[in-house]
C-alpha cells in the first residue's frame, strides 16, 4: 500500500512538471557574449551578468579600478557607448509556442536592443523588467541579439543642458533611473557603469504562468501617534512593539555583478552575528536581489526598504512619472512576499535637503523654479508612489521620505525618524547624543579608516603616509581627514602628534574612535527606550576599499573595531554599557599582555588595565569572538578565531603601545 501511494505521488509530481514545461520554456541567454566600444572593429569576450568595467578588467584592458588612484584614470569609460552581442539557438518546439518573449530583468541603463537586425526595445530604467513580444521575429536555429548602451553620463548631461536655465539640484543624475551611487558618493567611487547586470532570457509559452499569490503572514504597523513629547515612531509586528537595532545597507560592490550569493551570505551574516534585527536598504543603491531578502527572511532581520531616490529633486514630466510607476509596481510585486520587509519609504533625505541644504541660495533659484520642484516632489512622493504601492501592496506602511526634519531642527528629536549627523558633520561631541536622541534614529555614524590589510592592497609602500594623494583618493567625505583629526584630538591624541603618526597607527586609532562612538551612542539610544524605538547605524558595509562609516571592510567583509562594539551593544541579554570616559584622559600603564594559542583559541592576560586590545593573525581576515576589548589587571580572557591556522603568527597590542610611540 505504501509503495503504491509513493509511486502515485511520484507520477503526479512528474505529470505536474511535464504540464508546466508544456506551458512554458525559459531559455537563459548567458553564453557567447562579446562586447566592443561602438564604431570600433574588435570584439572581446563578455560576461553576463556583468558591466563594462568588469569586462574591460577581465580582458586586461584596464588596471584594477580600486587600486591607487585608478578611479580617475578610468573616467573615460563612462563617456563612451558600448555594444554587446551574442547568438542563441531556438528549437522548433520553442518556436511552436503561441507566445515568445524576450525578458530583461536588468539593463543598465540606456539600452537599444536588436533581435535579428530588428529594433525591438529601447530601455531607460535599470530597475525595471522589460518584456518584448518577439514571436514574429524569432526563428528556428541561430538568433542574433545585439544591445547598444548609450553613456548614461552623456545622456543626463544632455537632458540637464536641454532644461537649462531650469536646474534640478543637486546633480544631472536626477534624470536617470539608475543606481545613484554609480555617480559617486561620499563613501563611493564614480564608476558610471553600463551593461547587462541580470541574465536575459527567452520565455516561450502557450498559457502564461499564473502570478504568484500575495501572502503576508504577519501584521505590520508603523505607529506614529501624538504624545506629550511629540509623536511616536515605532514598529509593531503582530501587535507587539519591536525595538529595532541595526544598520544601513548600501550595495556591496561598485560593480554589482560581483555581489554573489556568497557575498550576500557574508554581509547578512555580519549583520546577524552583530545581533541586528533590521537593515535599511538605502535609496541611492538598488532594489536588492531576492537572495538578499531570502537571507533576511531566514535570519529574522527586518528590512526598511527605500525606493531608489536619494538626495536630489526629480523631473516632473509624464514620461518620468510613468517610468517610475512601472518601476515601483514591478519591484513591490517582486518583493512583497518577503516577510522581512516591514516598510516602503519614498526616498532618502530629499525632503530635508530641499528645505535645509541651501539649494535655493547656492543655485540662485527663482521662486517659480523652486515652486515647481517642490510641487513635482509632492506629486511623486506624497501623492503618486503611495497610491501605486497600495494598488499592489496594501498590507505594509509607507512613508514619503527619511527623514522629514534635518538634524538641526528640534522636531528631528521629537517626532519621525532622525538622521542625526550633529556628530561627524556637525563636529559635535559624542556626548551631545544624550540630549539629541530622536524617536527612531535611522542614520548616524563615525568614520574610520579601512583595516590596514586593506590599505596595503590598494596602495604601494610609497603611498603609505598620512594624507598621501592615494589615501585622499580613498577618502570621499568632504574634509574627511580634518574631521577625523578633530575627533582624534578630542578623544585620543593631541593634534600636534597626529601628523607624525604611521598610517597603521592612525588606522588603529580611527577604528578605536569609531568603536568608542558607536558603543556609547547605541548605549544612549537604547537607554532611552521606549521614547526611542530604533537605532540604525550608518553603515554596515562598503562597496570598495575606502575611509568610511562602515563597520565592515570591503575585502572579505572583515569586521572593523566598531563591529565588535555593535555586537556587544546590540545584545538583548544585557543592558548596553555607556562609558563616556575619554581615552585621552586615561592614565595608562604598560599592561604587559601575554598570550597563548590553544587550537583556535587565544588566551590573553594583562598585568595592568589594557584598553582596546587588538589581536590579529597574519593573513587572517575573519571574525574573532571579540576584539578591540578592554582587559582588567590580572584578568584572563579567552577569544577564538574561525577555522584552523597552522603556526599562526599572532600580534597583540593595546592603546598604551600605540600612544607610547608618540610621547
Amino acid at each position: 500500500m505504501k509503495y503504491t501511494k509513493k509511486r502515485y505521488w511520484f507520477l503526479c509530481v512528474c505529470f505536474a512538471f511535464l504540464s508546466f514545461t508544456a506551458i512554458a520554456q525559459n531559455i537563459a541567454i548567458q553564453k557567447g557574449w562579446e562586447y566592443r566600444e561602438t564604431k570600433t572593429v574588435k570584439w572581446y569576450p563578455a560576461t553576463v551578468p556583468g558591466e563594462i568595467h568588469t569586462d574591460l578588467l577581465n580582458n586586461k584592458l584596464i588596471p584594477d579600478p580600486f587600486f591607487r588612484d585608478n578611479e580617475k584614470k578610468l573616467a573615460w569609460i563612462e563617456k563612451k557607448d558600448w555594444e554587446y552581442k551574442t547568438t542563441f539557438k531556438v528549437s522548433p518546439a520553442t518556436l511552436n509556442k503561441k507566445n515568445t518573449e524576450l525578458v530583461f530583468d536588468g539593463l543598465d541603463t540606456y539600452a537599444t536592443v536588436y533581435l535579428n537586425n530588428q529594433l525591438v526595445l529601447k530601455a531607460d530604467n535599470m530597475f525595471r523588467q522589460w518584456r518584448v513580444d518577439v514571436k514574429k521575429i524569432i526563428k528556428s536555429g541561430n538568433n542574433d541579439l545585439v544591445i547598444v548602451f548609450q553613456s548614461a553620463q552623456n545622456v543626463v548631461d544632455s537632458l540637464a543642458n536641454k532644461d537649462f536655465p531650469f536646474v534640478i539640484p543637486d546633480n544631472p543624475r536626477a534624470y536617470v533611473r539608475k543606481a545613484q551611487y554609480h555617480f559617486g558618493w561620499d563613501w563611493g567611487p564614480k564608476f558610471t557603469t553600463c551593461g547587462i547586470w541580470k541574465t536575459p532570457r527567452l520565455e516561450a509559452y502557450d498559457e502564461k504562468t499564473p502570478e504568484k499569490p500575495y501572502v503576508l503572514d504577519r501584521k505590520i504597523e508603523l505607529v506614529q501617534e501624538p504624545d506629550n513629547l511629540g509623536k511616536t515612531f515605532y514598529f509593531k509586528i503582530d501587535g507587539k512593539p519591536v525595538y529595532m537595532k541595526g544598520a544601513n545597507y548600501i550595495p556591496s560592490d561598485a560593480f554589482l555583478s560581483r555581489v554573489t550569493k556568497k557575498e550576500y551570505e557574508k554581509v547578512i551574516g555580519m549583520a546577524k552575528d552583530a545581533n541586528m534585527n533590521m537593515l535599511r536598504v538605502w535609496g541611492g543603491g538598488i532594489y536588492e536581489d531576492d537572495y538578499f531578502y531570502d537571507l533576511c527572511d531566514k535570519n529574522g532581520i527586518y528590512v526598511w526598504q527605500d525606493f531608489m531616490f536619494a538626495g536630489t529633486m526629480v523631473p516632473g514630466d509624464d514620461a518620468f512619472f510613468d517610468n517610475v510607476k512601472k518601476e515601483v509596481q514591478y519591484q513591490v510585486k517582486r518583493l512583497r512576499n518577503h516577510k522581512s520587509i516591514v516598510l516602503w519609504c519614498g526616498n532618502n533625505e530629499i525632503d530635508e535637503a530641499f528645505k535645509d541644504w541651501g539649494w535655493q541660495k547656492s543655485m540662485k533659484m527663482s521662486k517659480q523654479d523652486s515652486t515647481k520642484l517642490w510641487k513635482d516632489y509632492v506629486r511623486l512622493f506624497q501623492d503618486s508612489i503611495p497610491k501605486w504601492v497600495k494598488e499592489v501592496d496594501n498590507k505594509r506602511p509607507y512613508i514619503s521620505s527619511s527623514p522629514l526634519f534635518h538634524w538641526s531642527k528640534e522636531k528631528s528629536i521629537t517626532e519621525g525618524d532622525s538622521h542625526y549627523w550633529g556628530t561627524w558633520w556637525g563636529l559635535q561631541d559624542v556626548e551631545a547624543v544624550q540630549k539629541k536622541t530622536g524617536r527612531f534614529v535611522s542614520e548616524y555614524g563615525m568614520q574610520a579608516m579601512p583595516t590596514y590589510s586593506s590599505i596595503e592592497k590598494f596602495t604601494l609602500p610609497e603611498d603609505r603616509y598620512l594624507y598621501s594623494d592615494i589615501l585622499e583618493a580613498h577618502q570621499k567625505a568632504g574634509k574627511g581627514f580634518m574631521k577625523l583629526d578633530s575627533y582624534l584630538n578630542r578623544y585620543f591624541i593631541k593634534s600636534e602628534k597626529i601628523k607624525s603618526m604611521s598610517v597603521e597607527d592612525y588606522t588603529y586609532l580611527t577604528q578605536c574612535l569609531q568603536y568608542y562612538s558607536l558603543k556609547n551612542i547605541i548605549g544612549i539610544h537604547r537607554s532611552k527606550a521606549p521614547y526611542n524605538m530604533g537605532t540604525l547605524v550608518w553603515q554596515l558595509n562598503d562597496c570598495w576599499p575606502v575611509s568610511s562609516w562602515s563597520v565592515t571592510d570591503y575585502y572579505d567583509r572583515q569586521p572593523k573595531a566598531a563591529w565588535y562594539a555593535m555586537k556587544e551593544a546590540y545584545r538583548d541579554d544585557k543592558t548596553p554599557e555607556i562609558d563616556l570616559t575619554r581615552p585621552i584622559d586615561l592614565k595608562l600603564e604598560d599592561p604587559k599582555i601575554t598570550w597563548e594559542v590553544k587550537g583556535n583559541k587565544l588566551i590573553l592576560k594583562a598585568s595592568k588595565f589594557a584598553k582596546y586590545v587588538n589581536v590579529s593573525i597574519k593573513g587572517y581576515t575573519g571574525k574573532w569572538s571579540d576584539n578591540y576589548m578592554d582587559l582588567k589587571a590580572g584578568e584572563e580572557k579567552t577569544i577564538s578565531f574561525e577555522g584552523k591556522i597552522i603556526k599562526p603568527e599572532v600580534r597583540v597590542y593595546s592603546l598604551y603601545d600605540v600612544l607610547g610611540r608618540y610621547k
